[in-house]
């Protein structure tokens, strides 16, 4: 059977789920799919595009349903958390995002996507490119460390022996939290600053 683009993608998705990103190289995936790494090379240049396609398959559940009506702000909420729950379907999802820049049809359509909804919102079309950036970055650096805090164990038994201090205290609430409560927190903490500058450019 003739390989195909995307079979390749599935395989390195199923690859990246059992070896993780590190453990992701174009010979095993060769080995994984049964083929040659040359194989692969047919469909991707080197390994980069590879995990671009990767990145667009995994983002592809953000806009694979429309987003309710409502205030945009919800809306723009509901997409930060439809990414987050899309990255940790895989093992180092917000990784691999993060590390591509991606201009397949699923990220594409999600970035038109969001920054319509700021613009339809009042926003200037640059300053709503700025807040797409920035909510996207913290989905992914908060998935970047809760990923990495499930692979590692329980980050809070290794502040057992530091001194009773604030900032101990602090980081422990923080690390004993519910990822998906304390990314909710994080994420209105976000768009309270975007309300503000709405309000800023609005007439």
């Amino acid at each position: 059977m003739q390989l195909k683009r995307a079979d390749v993608v599935t395989g390195g998705l199923a690859l990246l789920d059992a070896e993780g990103l590190d453990g992701l190289t174009m010979r095993k995936l060769g080995a994984h799919l049964g083929v040659r790494a040359g194989g692969i090379y047919w469909h991707f240049r080197n390994k980069e595009a590879l995990l671009g396609a990767m990145a667009d398959r995994i983002v592809g559940e953000v806009t694979a349903t429309p987003l309710p009506l409502g205030a945009w702000d919800a809306r723009l909420a509901e997409m930060a958390h439809r990414i987050r729950r899309a990255l940790l379907a895989h093992r180092d999802g917000a990784r691999v995002v993060a590390g591509t820049y991606v201009t397949e049809p699923n990220t594409v359509r999600g970035g038109q996507q969001a920054v319509r909804v700021l613009t339809d919102a009042g926003f200037p079309l640059d300053r709503a490119g700025w807040v797409v950036f920035a909510a996207m970055y913290y989905v992914l650096g908060h998935t970047i460390e809760e990923q990495a805090q499930r692979a590692e164990g329980d980050w809070a038994d290794r502040g057992a022996d530091l001194p009773d201090t604030e900032l101990n205290r602090a980081m422990e609430a923080v690390v004993r939290a519910d990822p998906e409560e304390r990314f909710t927190y994080g994420l209105e903490l976000f768009l309270d600053g975007v309300r503000l500058r709405l309000a800023e450019v609005r007439p």
